[in-house]
């Protein structure tokens, strides 16, 4: 049975999301921004939180933890390298390892930069990627505690991934994303036509996401610092591709 999503807000602009197994009942919150809405949208699905994927250890990413575990008991999963900076964990995995609960089985990512211990979760058979903050909609996270070659080395490894898969991530910043990325790849006609579309959700109060994995190729400029369009919009053509990444994300940074 296909995987159920549901997708909410938490804080001012997190996303919380729940993914539920049907075969076995089983639901994991991917990460817990704060814990009301998240059980607050279990409670509205009928759905009991059985498991936590944490992606980073950022607190507005788990600093509801504490709270759903001790009303739920939930098994909180967590990559081995970050395990100590966040609460309560059950399980640890790996990069290059597997991650699962109930009847769902993910290819864990590595994916630093934005902390070192980043990571991302690929339920394959499903088609879902969760991206938490490595990876937005049209973006992706401030580097905090990375640097520019191993950041873009997980970019390319998300990218790697089919172009159906849905990318869920941690935030709703793609409207500053796309005004951004149309003054550094101002050509891209699939571009115009997906800000375009965010914008007009985002008047309407919807979510942007999720999206493609196939769309954010073509239209994501953290996804295409080796096309040579994007290094030459920076005047630098023929530079290194994690030099083109920096070069993108310091700007990103001022914009």
């Amino acid at each position: 049975m296909a995987a159920e999503t549901h997708l909410f807000t938490c804080l001012s602009d997190n996303f919380g999301l729940l993914i539920h197994d049907p075969a076995t009942g089983a639901t994991a919150a991917v990460d817990v921004p704060e814990a009301a809405p998240v059980m607050a949208a279990a409670a509205h699905k009928g759905w009991t939180i059985s498991h936590i994927l944490v992606t980073h250890h950022h607190p507005d990413h788990v600093q509801g933890i504490p709270e759903v575990k001790q009303a739920t008991g939930a098994r909180v999963i967590a990559n081995a390298a970050d395990s100590a900076r966040i609460p309560l964990v059950d399980e640890t995995v790996m990069p290059g390892g597997t991650a699962g609960f109930g009847s769902f089985t993910a290819d864990v990512i590595d994916t630093p930069g934005h902390t070192v211990g980043h990571i991302a979760y690929h339920f394959g058979a499903e088609r879902i990627l969760l991206a938490g903050d490595a990876l937005f909609s049209l973006g992706c996270g401030r580097m905090f505690e990375g640097t520019p070659g191993p950041m873009w080395q997980g970019l390319t490894a998300l990218r790697a991934l089919p172009d159906d898969t849905l990318l869920f991530c941690g935030h709703e910043y793609t409207a500053s994303n796309a005004r951004f990325a149309l003054t550094v790849d101002p050509g891209n006609a699939d571009l115009k036509v997906r800000a375009d579309e965010v914008f007009a959700l985002r008047e309407k109060g919807l979510a942007t996401v999720p999206t493609t994995l196939g769309l954010e190729k073509r239209t994501n400029p953290f996804l295409r610092a080796d096309d040579p369009a994007i290094a030459a919009n920076l005047a630098m053509a023929g530079a290194d591709p994690a030099a083109v990444f920096a070069e993108l994300r310091e700007r990103k940074n001022r914009s």
